[in-house]
């Protein structure tokens, strides 16, 4: 009795190693019954948002001599955005920025010796953010007019945005979805077989490129902010089981 318990002991144990190592094989096997596509969405869209800035100084050996003539430089160009069509709201002046100078003496071997106090510079910068782009554009190529003002502004090159894109991004995801369920089923297809659900779905790195240009992509995500017109593109790696 007790030898067939052992034989019937070994017997079961067997089956039973056999059976997971079928059911093993199968799920190996099945799980390996997929197809991994890339979908692609590109969209091509005009910033509406841009932002220029830009940087004035003014020099003086007292610091309210040159405090003062810093705010009038304020008002002048304050007036200057308001008569070229720029309202108040779009407007920012940002708080003073102070610098003492010093004219640093050195010896031969380069070590400083003596420093004297020249004055102070205060810089100022001023900010416009509006949706009239094509305005704001002609403001920061004739901004420079102020020079012959006696005020010494540095004009920044314009910055441009688009506000919608988070809607933007979602209907790049679709369209990228539909890409890569057309290049899974043209796979499928072409194999043989049929096309079943999704089993793993990974959004790819969403770019913003100058239109028509050759940036290249970030492997963080291009985000061009120096050109009006812009393209957006998403990537999305599905991967589908197979029939």
């Amino acid at each position: 009795m007790k030898n067939w318990i052992h034989t019937a002991a070994i017997a079961i144990a067997i089956l039973g190693s056999a059976w997971l190592a079928s059911a093993a094989y199968k799920y190996k096997f099945r799980a390996a019954e997929t197809i991994s596509v890339t979908g692609l969405a590109e969209v091509d869209f005009t910033s509406d948002l841009i932002v220029w800035s830009g940087s004035f100084n003014r020099y003086s050996y007292e610091l309210k001599t040159a405090y003062a003539a810093l705010k009038q430089d304020e008002a002048a160009i304050k007036s200057y955005l308001n008569a070229k069509g720029i309202a108040d709201s779009n407007i920012v002046f940002s708080s003073v920025t102070t610098l003492k100078n010093y004219q640093r003496k050195y010896d031969k071997e380069g070590m400083e010796i003596s420093s004297e106090f020249t004055g102070y510079t205060l810089t100022g910068s001023v900010r416009v953010e509006s949706r009239d782009i094509s305005r704001v554009e002609r403001l920061s190529r004739e901004i420079t007019e102020l020079l012959e003002r006696g005020i010494e502004l540095s004009s920044n090159s314009p910055d441009y945005y688009y506000t919608r894109l988070n809607e933007l991004k979602i209907d790049l995801l679709a369209q990228a979805g539909k890409d890569a369920r057309t290049r899974a089923e043209t796979i499928a297809r072409n194999s043989g077989g049929s096309l079943g659900g999704i089993r793993k779905a990974t959004m790819g790195v969403f770019q913003i490129t100058g239109k028509n240009s050759n940036e290249d992509y970030s492997y963080g995500g291009a985000f061009n902010t120096t050109s009006r017109e812009k393209t957006a593109s998403i990537t999305l790696k599905v991967d589908y089981l197979a029939r």
